[in-house]
């Protein structure tokens, strides 16, 4: 609170409405979304994330929060957005990644570049925008809704791509449930074999789960473990696809005038290299592996990095119209649907090939 703060009723009003609603709105729809999705804990459709970013566009496109609320919801929702990319670390221990060996670790760096570089280029292909083909082939290749909010700042694009980004590897990853197991044991894939298939090929962690469970209870233990791997390349993509843009940017620089070049300098400064939160993501990963983190407090910081995560999607829901989406038309559509054929189709090519 600032110290010329006036305790008087209007400033208090003002205070309460700037400050305490926004956070008040938040944390409801959020706890209030964790709530649902334990009860319906089964289906993986319903994760606390899709709910959050559901009510946040049915909230939004009511017009039921005042403009001054909606701009203080969305400021909160992306810094605790953040704060959830960074808590997702202590998922991962680096130990668990390398007990894989280094022919599946080689299959998933595979699959992740292939997915990440193809989908742009299909994006490309399709006619769409270049932001829209960043945030999917980011969350396809890596861990869906929390790999497109770690890469959000870096894609440029519009609130209503990062929602239709999000639904579409909801979507997918959700239809990867019914359908891989059947391709798993036509195939006669042991457990193991499946759950690298799956591991590499399904987006979120849930639904890596429900998948090669509903394959067999032996595949789960490497589906997880494999997923988990393709979540410690997120900070290497986010950092790399930043510095891509800086060298963009300062060979635009170089080539513009007067002007546009210090508007460009003034850009490419504000851009730090490698986002702070980031490198608390790593240093999440290294403290876990490290064995700094008790391992009774594992369960309360996954839960933390998923509300924090699920705040960040409400508040990026409330600023998404649906007027808007209709508008992107059916090529996301299908460009999501063709990514997932990508990410899919080479994740079993690769596990065939390697399989004994």
């Amino acid at each position: 609170m600032p110290s010329t703060f006036a305790f008087t009723p209007a400033s208090i009003r003002t205070f309460a409405l700037q400050w305490w609603a926004p956070f008040v709105i938040t944390v409801g729809v959020v706890f209030s979304t964790r709530a649902f999705s334990d009860r319906l804990k089964d289906v993986v459709l319903f994760s606390p994330l899709v709910l959050s970013v559901l009510v946040g566009i049915a909230i939004g496109n009511a017009g039921l929060l005042p403009a001054r609320t909606s701009k203080d919801v969305k400021t909160l929702g992306k810094k605790l957005l953040r704060v959830g990319v960074a808590l997702l670390g202590f998922r991962l221990a680096v130990g668990d990644v390398r007990a894989l060996g280094f022919q599946t670790l080689a299959c998933v760096v595979a699959v992740v570049a292939a997915t990440f570089f193809g989908t742009q280029w299909l994006a490309r292909l399709f006619g769409l925008r270049p932001g829209l083909g960043l945030l999917l082939g980011t969350g396809y290749a890596i861990c869906g809704a929390s790999a497109i909010a770690a890469m959000e700042p870096n894609a440029d694009a519009e609130p209503e791509e990062v929602a239709y980004a999000l639904s579409l590897v909801t979507l997918c990853g959700t239809l990867s449930i019914g359908l891989l197991p059947p391709v798993g044991r036509a195939l006669n894939m042991d457990p193991a074999a499946f759950g690298v298939f799956a591991g590499a090929a399904v987006h979120d962690v849930a639904q890596v789960v429900a998948t090669s469970s509903a394959f067999s209870a032996a595949a789960v233990k490497t589906a997880a473990i494999v997923k988990l791997s393709r979540v410690v390349m997120l900070a290497p993509m986010v950092t790399l696809t930043s510095l891509y843009q800086r060298r963009q940017r300062q060979i635009v620089h170089d080539t513009a005038g007067t002007d546009a070049a210090k508007a460009i300098t003034s850009s490419t400064k504000s851009a730090p290299l490698v986002p702070f939160f980031v490198a608390c993501f790593l240093g999440a990963i290294a403290a876990r592996s490290a064995g700094l983190v008790p391992k009774g407090w594992l369960g309360g910081l996954k839960t933390a990095d998923t509300l924090c995560l699920a705040a960040g999607m409400f508040a990026l829901g409330t600023g998404t119209s649906l007027r808007e989406l209709r508008r992107l038309g059916g090529r996301p559509l299908l460009l999501g649907l063709a990514a997932w054929v990508l990410v899919a189709g080479m994740s079993l090519v690769l596990v065939l090939l390697t399989q004994p």
